[in-house]
């Protein structure tokens, strides 16, 4: 069993700031990828940010130079900061992970989601 376990969403003015938590847990050998990804009303999920596990970043036009996504590797966690939210990044963010488990390989896990709403 692997479970990624999100945190830090919430509601918040446009241009402010929130904190996103993910920790990954269970039978894990090894974590490459993680990320984040988002999801608005009757939109597509899409790409927020990821990082790899040599720290190689990659983020959606639409946040760079405002979110940053970084991990911990010895908590197997990642984070994103989001700064100068607008009311268009309001979503459920969810957190994704690709894990290589012992003896199973490696595979996509995801969050449950947390709601970020920005509205003033």
């Amino acid at each position: 069993q692997v479970q990624l376990v999100e945190s830090g969403g919430g509601l918040v003015q446009p241009g402010g700031s929130l904190r996103l938590s993910c920790a990954a847990s269970g039978s894990i050998f090894s974590i490459n990828a993680m990320g984040w990804y988002r999801q608005a009303p009757g939109k597509e999920r899409e790409l927020v940010a990821v990082i790899t596990n040599g720290g190689s970043t990659n983020y959606a036009d639409s946040v760079k130079g405002r979110f940053t996504i970084s991990r911990n590797s010895a908590k197997n966690s990642v984070y994103l900061q989001m700064n100068s939210l607008e009311p268009e990044d309001t979503a459920v963010y969810y957190c994704n992970a690709r894990i290589r488990r012992p003896f199973l390989g490696e595979n996509d896990y995801w969050g449950q989601g947390t709601q970020v709403t920005v509205s003033s």
